[in-house]
């Protein structure tokens, strides 16, 4: 595989584009190939046998336009269906999960983490896998957040009602003395400004879609794939449905014009 091939990164919907601008920073000289399945969003409420089924599709069809390396920017993805891919693919293969992990491990001080994600992710167990084999010894305390993707797919992002919601999840999660909270769903950290205002300054917000993009890059240099040549990638984006909204909030997060997106049918994609 050519270190000049574009990476692959996929969501459920619009959320993943956070890892997309951490991306960009990291590896300015990569060219990005992004997924968002905004026609089956959310993944939360979904069984591990259709996560599993959506994620070979969207991985198919990565790979049909040429990627080298995967990332799964979606923790109910990453949780759910990594290791399978993992098998599967033959492509380097990244999930946001435990690097995000790792980062809380590393900025707690009191040993008691929060977490926050949709229900598959949460129900998972994976962050107290991970967590608690870094230290065995860090208190996790979990909530799930399930209105927090539709809200942020209907660009709620600073709205009266999303701040009530924020508070109606996080208020009982907050009086565990924790001092790191995980944003465990790459949507998350569309609304981290206003979580941030709910959970005040003693509380480090971790933003897993960072610590991936870190991790990323160190896979891709592992493998010889990391792209050298100094260039001005043309990013494409691709999504399964309505793709002149996704344009509109993906462009004002991402602070640039949104090429595209073109609408995949994504079922046609699954090989397997």
């Amino acid at each position: 595989m050519s270190s000049m091939a574009p990476i692959g990164v996929f969501d459920s919907g619009i959320g993943g584009t956070t890892v997309v601008k951490e991306l960009m920073k990291s590896l300015p000289n990569e060219k990005i190939v992004y997924f968002g399945d905004t026609a089956r969003v959310p993944y939360g409420n979904k069984s591990k046998e259709t996560i599993i089924m959506y994620s070979r599709q969207i991985a198919d069809f990565l790979i049909s336009q040429g990627v080298k390396a995967i990332v799964i920017a979606c923790n109910t993805a990453s949780a759910l269906a990594l290791e399978t891919l993992r098998h599967e693919l033959k492509v380097p293969i990244i999930g946001v999960v435990k690097p995000g992990a790792k980062a809380a491990a590393e900025a707690t001080e009191n040993n008691r983490i929060g977490v926050i994600a949709t229900r598959a992710t949460i129900n998972s167990g994976i962050y107290e896998e991970f967590l608690h084999k870094t230290d065995p010894k860090i208190k996790i305390f979990k909530k799930a957040c399930p209105l927090f993707v539709p809200l942020v797919e209907e660009g709620w992002i600073s709205d009266d009602i999303t701040r009530q919601i924020i508070h109606r999840y996080l208020d009982e999660l907050l009086e565990k003395d924790i001092d790191a909270l995980i944003l465990g769903c790459t949507h998350y950290p569309l609304l981290a400004e206003e979580i941030a205002k709910v959970a005040g300054k003693k509380i480090k917000l971790v933003n897993p879609a960072f610590e991936c993009a870190r991790e990323f890059r160190y896979m891709l240099e592992e493998n010889d794939l990391l792209c050298e040549e100094k260039q001005d990638p043309v990013h494409e984006f691709y999504v399964s449905d309505g793709p002149r909204a996704f344009a509109e909030l993906a462009g004002s997060f991402l602070g640039e014009g949104i090429v595209g997106p073109d609408e995949v049918k994504i079922r046609n994609f699954e090989q397997r």
